[in-house]
């Protein structure tokens, strides 16, 4: 069993009692989808998925946030896809958050659980079911992969938290450290999807305003996160959504540790004509 938990059950409607008014954002600079927006009715199917719901937190817009999609996916038991990935120049990550799937990839059987953690390769074989008597909720991030003439793309890899020491930032003696799937220096990777650790009371203590784009889906604990020119409240199961140079920043609240997954696309020249444009 993994020594953390990942984030709180999902799903689920309202009564009519109940307040509309929550904590539901989208600005030109950042989007906070709390966990009380994840409800059945908000549940999206894909093709070739069987037994499957997603909810899609992020994907390309036009002006605000073009290099990812992420999806909190939940799989039924016997559910599961032979058919995952329409789009052969996808990469993609999956974190389990709950449940036994399994993945197969490139022909070899791999038993996932909480924590695991799946790179997929740009058009790498790839299929997932759910043997297991409980669903099985995982995140799946997808990227179109960004080939570097004379670079090759990486390969396919399955790794667990628990494998990784976190490597804290320098001067905070670890109250803020990062779990690193890929190295940092590894070019072939033009996205990393990390999970950031922060003690009680620990904080990012300046407003960082940068060129990579972020999806932040709160693991564990809670926080109040400076996004643009407002400080906003997260907990376990909320997804923020920030576009290039938004400045961010925050304090971690405890009692217990402050833990989200991160995606930032890295490594890459910036373009300068639109994506996917002849030229």
């Amino acid at each position: 069993m993994s020594a953390h938990p990942y984030n709180p059950p999902c799903g689920g409607l309202p009564p009519q009692t109940a307040l509309m008014t929550g904590r539901a954002v989208f600005t030109e600079a950042y989007a906070v989808i709390p966990k009380g927006v994840m409800s059945d009715i908000v549940t999206s199917v894909l093709p070739f998925w069987e037994g499957t719901r997603a909810w899609m937190l992020s994907r390309p817009l036009s002006g605000f946030s073009e290099t990812f999609a992420q999806y909190l996916m939940e799989v039924a038991p016997g559910g599961g896809s032979a058919r995952p990935e329409p789009d052969p120049q996808a990469e993609g990550v999956l974190f389990v958050v709950a449940g036994t799937p399994t993945l197969t990839l490139d022909g070899r059987e791999q038993a996932l659980r909480a924590g695991s953690y799946a790179y997929l390769a740009p058009g790498a074989a790839w299929s997932l079911r759910n043997a297991g008597d409980e669903a099985a909720r995982f995140h799946w991030i997808r990227k179109a992969y960004e080939r570097v003439p004379g670079l090759d793309a990486p390969d396919s890899f399955l790794r667990h938290e628990s494998e990784i020491e976190p490597a804290g930032m320098p001067g905070t003696e670890g109250a803020w450290a990062t779990t690193r799937f890929v190295a940092s220096d590894d070019v072939r990777h033009d996205m990393h999807v990390n999970i950031v650790t922060l003690r009680p009371g620990a904080s990012i203590p300046f407003e960082e305003t940068h060129v990579m784009e972020h999806g932040l889906f709160v693991l564990e604990g809670k926080a109040v996160y400076r996004l643009n020119r407002d400080w906003v409240e997260v907990e376990a199961g909320d997804f923020m959504w920030l576009r290039a140079f938004c400045p961010q920043a925050c304090y971690a609240g405890g009692p217990g540790l402050f833990r989200y997954l991160l995606y930032k696309d890295v490594n890459r020249h910036a373009a300068l004509s639109p994506r996917g444009a002849a030229r």
